[in-house]
């Protein structure tokens, strides 16, 4: 899991961009679902395996894209 975490956070931002297109997306929604996990954040793992299975992935990904243009990394609760 923490592998998995400094992998996502060490990846240059032209990569992490690639990562939050549509279809590809779910990597940082599992992502979502460490960090809150790591963090004991029982919201952030309850929204974040809701995320997972009901919520429009697109959505989410441009949200995810537009994040890392500004400010280079996604937007997350913890």
């Amino acid at each position: 899991m923490d592998g998995y975490m400094k992998f996502m956070n060490e990846l240059p931002l032209w990569a992490k961009i690639v990562f939050a297109l549509p279809c590809l997306d779910i990597l940082w929604n599992i992502y979502r679902l460490f960090a809150s996990l790591k963090n004991k954040n029982t919201l952030g793992i309850v929204l974040a395996i809701a995320i997972i299975l009901f919520f429009s992935w697109n959505l989410i990904a441009i949200f995810d894209i537009v994040m890392l243009i500004l400010k280079g990394k996604i937007w997350w609760l913890d």
